[in-house]
């Protein structure tokens, strides 16, 4: 089957327009709309919506030589981090992240996150994609980096409400769990997708 077997089911337009969006519930995090929205037949209809700040998320890769350097292991690894989650009520092991700032580029808060969580600076920072992380609700984006030839500091700054672990990880071992708790983290899942679809030769070759 491919796309145009089912266009020719149906020729009928599927977009909606936006209308008037009200405020109803703001918060330090986020702001919860009822927005309203014309259906390709005319019909007005509510939904709600969730504005909150952009964010990034960084897969920081450290080479077999360098993660034998820094940890001990002999194999390629990730830089993650680990915390607790209050939606999930668990451990979440994720790759580095957080909002992005008023005015800051995605590319420096990628690399801003990188050194405030896990102590690391990236030489090379690659662009890897940006998604919505739920489109039917959310009106904000996640920029997804890759980070290589990383120098470690030894100097964590997380926020004040931030406990974080920072972890380095077998590439492989990422691979065989995720899906899993730790790894619970859609986005992480993400942003390991976007990260093998980029670089396949170096991702393949890194298992």
């Amino acid at each position: 089957m491919n796309d145009m077997y089912f266009e020719s089911r149906g020729s009928r337009s599927i977009n909606w327009t936006a209308a008037a969006k009200k405020v109803l519930y703001k918060t330090p995090v986020l702001t919860l709309n009822a927005q309203s929205a014309l259906s390709p037949e005319g019909t007005e209809k509510d939904f709600i919506t969730v504005d909150a700040r952009s964010w990034v998320i960084t897969v920081p890769l450290l080479k077999k030589e360098q993660a034998e350097k820094v940890a001990g292991i002999k194999k390629p690894c990730f830089l993650l981090v680990e915390q607790w989650r209050a939606g999930a009520q668990e451990l979440s092991r994720e790759f580095p992240g957080g909002v992005i700032d008023d005015g800051e580029k995605p590319e420096k808060a990628a690399a801003r996150e990188l050194l405030e969580e896990t102590g690391f600076k990236a030489l090379k920072c690659t662009p890897l994609g940006a998604m919505n992380p739920n489109p039917a609700l959310f009106c904000n984006t996640v920029y997804f980096f890759a980070a290589e030839d990383l120098t470690d500091t030894r100097h964590t700054h997380p926020d004040e409400d931030e406990f974080l672990k920072p972890l380095i990880v077998p590439v492989a071992e990422v691979l065989k769990k995720m899906g899993q708790p730790p790894y619970i983290h859609a986005l992480t899942a993400a942003a390991l997708c976007l990260f093998n679809s980029h670089m396949p030769d170096q991702f393949f070759g890194l298992c």
